[in-house]
């Protein structure tokens, strides 16, 4: 990974468990404040359309991967946690190591188009 592709910052949401009395469910908090660690370098890749249709995705989603330096905060995130970029909140649909270089694990996300 070269230094000029990390174009993109990112933060990681980390959902509360709260039981509303009749299920417990995953809130999440606000973007700006509820944030888990400092923002991170990372690439951004589009998910081409081909690619959404192979996978069954029909539905307005912004799909993309994103590859960060893997560390203790980044190696601690699971698909309950969120990724936040310029404002965008993505659900995080899978994590892997890059195969080539263990160093950077690529993380797969979605939103909803607005």
């Amino acid at each position: 990974m070269r230094p000029g592709e990390m174009k993109h910052r990112v933060q990681f949401l980390r959902g509360q468990m709260s039981d509303d009395g009749l299920q417990n469910a995953i809130v999440w908090g606000d973007p700006v404040n509820d944030v888990i660690g400092p923002k991170l370098w990372a690439k951004r890749t589009p998910i081409s359309d081909a690619e959404r249709w192979r996978a069954g995705q029909v539905s307005a989603n912004i799909t993309a991967r994103f590859v960060v330096y893997c560390s203790a905060l980044t190696s601690s995130i699971t698909p309950k946690d969120r990724l936040v970029c310029n404002g965008t909140v993505y659900d995080i649909m899978g994590i892997k190591d890059v195969e080539y270089d263990k160093m950077w694990l690529e993380i797969t996300v979605a939103a909803r188009a607005s």
